[in-house]
């Protein structure tokens, strides 16, 4: 008898190895997929301007990126002792109006150069609800905790999104038509919208990237909303919060990535990576014992092999 509802995902085509640059952008769940890719030493980069959820979003900065926008005064707003910009996580807010502006300038200029650069785009949305400015009727990536009164809270309907992911494509197409863009919708459920609103959110993004993925665009999707909704179906997969994936199941949905997305040819090289990175974080009961010295002598071999062979560094 079989218990769980395990997805068919077949291997791609022009997969993910060690030569490959990848971009990542989008909502939290991003950032656990990236943090995957930066411990086995693959080249990527990882959200810029922070955690970015909806298409509108993700839209504005891969425009500002193409058209080098440079960042002024105009751009950012001081609240609660601090600096921040609509269009990016409050991650980036700053003490110092100077330094914010720096920062968002820098970021835009190294998106603009990953752009051109990047053989993999993989976008994880998490929301279709926005948040329009009233004063400015414009929809803002982060409110940064502005009483809510200010804002407008909208639902982008299935045509809205639509029309910002067929944007996103064509724009990151115009710079680098050979690119392969892997999109996805994160698993993590926005409760605070409501349990439907949550679902109608997902729905709507979902239906909208199916209507325009397909392989004569080299764009592709990832089903990770779905491994976690029906394949890891089990309060056991989250965290204490009974939202976000635990580490299990964040684990579990990686490795359905790695062996969807990742070249075989790469798996032996991870392997190596992965031993130094567990000896990397040993802890030894006693750090002067000859066996533990013997054992930081071999680890650093096995990294300046690596080092000499891939030009991979820890």
């Amino acid at each position: 008898m079989n218990f769980r509802t395990q997805i068919p995902i077949n291997k791609t085509h022009n997969q993910i190895d060690y030569d490959s640059n990848l971009l990542l952008l989008g909502s939290c769940f991003t950032k656990n997929i990236g943090s995957k890719f930066e411990y086995f030493k693959f080249q990527n980069f990882i959200n810029p301007f922070g955690i970015l959820f909806h298409p509108k979003a993700i839209e504005k900065l891969i425009t500002d990126s193409i058209n080098q926008k440079e960042y002024t005064d105009a751009d950012v707003f001081f609240h609660n002792e601090r600096w921040h910009s609509f269009d990016a996580h409050s991650d980036l807010s700053n003490l110092s109006k100077k330094m914010l502006l720096q920062n968002l300038n820098d970021a835009t200029a190294t998106m603009h150069q990953q752009l051109n650069n990047t053989s993999h785009l993989i976008i994880t949305f998490g929301t279709s609800w926005v948040y329009r400015q009233i004063e400015s009727d414009t929809i803002v990536a982060n409110c940064h905790k502005i009483t809510q009164k200010k804002f407008l809270k909208e639902l982008l309907t299935v045509d809205e999104n639509t029309e910002s992911i067929e944007n996103i494509i064509a724009l990151v197409k115009s710079v680098n038509p050979a690119i392969e863009i892997i999109f996805t919708v994160s698993p993590v459920r926005h409760l605070k919208d409501g349990f439907t609103e949550n679902s109608l959110s997902k729905a709507h993004l979902i239906s909208a990237i199916h209507q325009v993925i397909g392989p004569r665009n080299h764009t592709h999707y990832f089903p990770s909303f779905e491994i976690m909704m029906d394949d890891l179906r089990d309060y056991r997969f989250y965290k204490s919060d009974m939202i976000h994936p635990n580490e299990t199941a964040i684990e579990y949905i990686w490795n359905q990535f790695k062996n969807t997305w990742v070249s075989d040819n790469s798996f032996e090289l991870m392997d190596k990576i992965d031993t130094i990175q567990k000896g990397l974080t040993h802890r030894p009961f006693n750090k002067e014992s000859e066996q533990h010295q013997l054992f930081l002598k071999n680890l650093q071999l096995k990294i300046e092999a690596l080092k000499s062979q891939h030009n991979i560094t820890f």
